[in-house]
């Protein structure tokens, strides 16, 4: 009961799946129900008002600026836990010198092991990645793809099994297979890092 009370707290369940919007979040503060983890200092994702979000008025946004090197800020939603599943967020890169890029996570094992799907604003390419033991390693080559910077996009991955498909605003422009991991995991979000990103609107649907 107390998981559905803090999912209902700013989220829209639904039988086909669950759409957060963070628009009941306390302003300044980490979104509840969410585990916030990076590869190097310790992220800072806080919940933010932006005037241009997609679903009125707040996002999350991961705001550091550190420069650290193979720092990746992860904010992973703590339920559910799934292996087949379409999932989104509508994402704005604000700012970043070393890097200007967020992503989506699925199948989450640890802050060392789940896959990413990556849009790079600074480079406009799209990307897939697994982290496995820690390492970042590329499943595909890069695509080209305008991500704007100061603007919304929506990133979508749908994985069945071993094969999964990236689009960006609706338009398939990735698909691929990896087995690297099989099993059920947690789905969250993920920067590059000094990028400074937005998030909203992230949507979850098991298959």
């Amino acid at each position: 009961m107390k998981a559905l009370v803090w999912l209902y707290s700013f989220s829209l369940l639904s039988p086909a799946g669950t759409v957060v919007n963070f628009d009941t979040c306390k302003i300044g503060q980490a979104p509840p129900g969410w585990t916030m983890e990076s590869g190097g200092k310790a992220p800072d994702w806080e919940i933010r008002k932006d005037q241009t979000a997609p679903t009125q008025p707040y996002v999350l946004a991961e705001i550091s600026a550190d420069r650290t090197e193979a720092r990746f800020p992860l904010a992973i939603l703590n339920a559910p836990s799934t292996r087949d599943a379409d999932v989104s967020v509508r994402i704005k890169p604000i700012s970043g010198r070393e890097g200007l890029a967020g992503g989506v996570v699925w199948r989450y094992r640890d802050a060392n092991n789940y896959y990413l799907a990556r849009a790079n604003a600074n480079e406009n390419t799209v990307s897939v990645f697994k982290v496995q033991d820690g390492r970042k390693i590329p499943i595909l080559a890069s695509v080209k793809h305008p991500i704007p910077v100061n603007s919304w996009s929506i990133l979508k991955v749908s994985a069945r099994g071993s094969r999964f498909q990236v689009f960006v605003d609706h338009r398939r422009v990735l698909e691929g297979r990896d087995a690297t991991f099989s099993a059920p995991g947690r789905v969250g979000l993920w920067a590059l890092g000094d990028s400074v990103v937005y998030f909203d609107d992230f949507r979850i649907y098991p298959k």
